[in-house]
């Protein structure tokens, strides 16, 4: 089987890179000239161009940040050729960006329409579970492409979800990280109100962690610099998943609650605290970093 894969940033270089140890012919690009050269000095092959990584492929999977990048990469823009023109009828199109679900129906119904199945399978598990190969896939599309596209999957996740039709898989990732946005808001607040007070930050997440308050921030994404010392939050918030990313997904989230009416209101008001904390100039920190958010309100 012969897999492109396009996107390499925190999460696709390191779910390529299993696929690579899995043994999966492959070729990879990433527009970042700095991601090409690390990933290449690491032994992935990597293409001249997009169009040129999905030759003769059977899977192309895609990780990309935002609706905007996945369309125009796919259909075109600004000139730019579609790359769906580039792939062979017969392929399967794997997507693993979180994007809007009304996209992955978009780009799709142009994929079929060039006789390419594809689906939409974003991940929840952060860099960690990128680089170990236990990411939560969350896919929509028909059972027979899944099916098809199983045996990848595995390679770079520990479980893997059928949401339902296409789209279904992003609806459940904005779901879920709504909810993870919230989860850290909300243990962000509780670990600042008990170092306020003068507890030491590891004994209280521990209590809680073990209490009725105990949830997956706790568990392995702690916000306090010297809790876990394999989270972002130990590592000055570098890396992980970005604060301008979460507030994308929260965005989404909201886009897709106001279609629908649904009342969410813990959800838009984690999208304002990650929006005054992306404009305080903490975008590209993890977004466990808005616990600086909190403890300054608090101080």
């Amino acid at each position: 089987m012969k897999i492109a894969f396009i996107g390499l940033g925190h999460m696709g270089g390191p779910m390529a890179m299993n696929l690579r140890k899995a043994g999966y012919t492959l070729k990879a690009f990433d527009l970042s000239e700095e991601a090409c050269k690390k990933y290449d000095a690491e032994g992935l092959p990597i293409a001249a161009s997009a169009a040129e990584s999905v030759t003769d492929a059977d899977v192309v999977i895609s990780m990309l940040p935002a609706s905007v990048h996945v369309e125009g990469l796919f259909l075109g823009s600004a000139g730019k050729p579609a790359l769906l023109d580039s792939i062979r009828a017969g392929a399967l199109v794997i997507d693993s960006s979180t994007i809007a679900a009304a996209t992955s129906r978009k780009v799709a119904e142009a994929a079929a329409a060039k006789g390419i199945a594809m689906i939409d399978a974003p991940v929840s598990g952060g860099t960690g579970g990128a680089i170990a190969g236990t990411l939560t896939f969350m896919v929509g599309g028909e059972t027979d492409d899944l099916d098809r596209a199983r045996p990848v999957l595995e390679k770079m996740g520990a479980n893997i979800f059928h949401a339902g039709g296409i789209g279904a898989g992003q609806t459940a990732k904005i779901c879920n990280n709504m909810l993870l946005g919230i989860l850290m808001i909300g243990t962000s607040e509780a670990l600042a109100l008990g170092v306020a007070n003068g507890l030491d930050p590891k004994v209280l997440s521990e209590i809680m962690r073990r209490s009725s308050g105990g949830n997956w921030v706790l568990e392995k994404y702690n916000p306090m610099p010297g809790v876990m010392e394999a989270a972002p939050a130990s590592k000055n918030y570098a890396g992980g998943f970005g604060t301008d990313l979460m507030l994308k997904d929260l965005g989404l989230a909201q886009e897709n609650a106001t279609a629908v009416r649904a009342a969410t209101p813990l959800g838009g008001l984690a999208r304002s605290l990650y929006a005054a904390h992306s404009l305080a100039g903490h975008g590209a920190l993890d977004f466990s970093s808005v616990l600086k958010l909190v403890q300054k309100a608090s101080s």
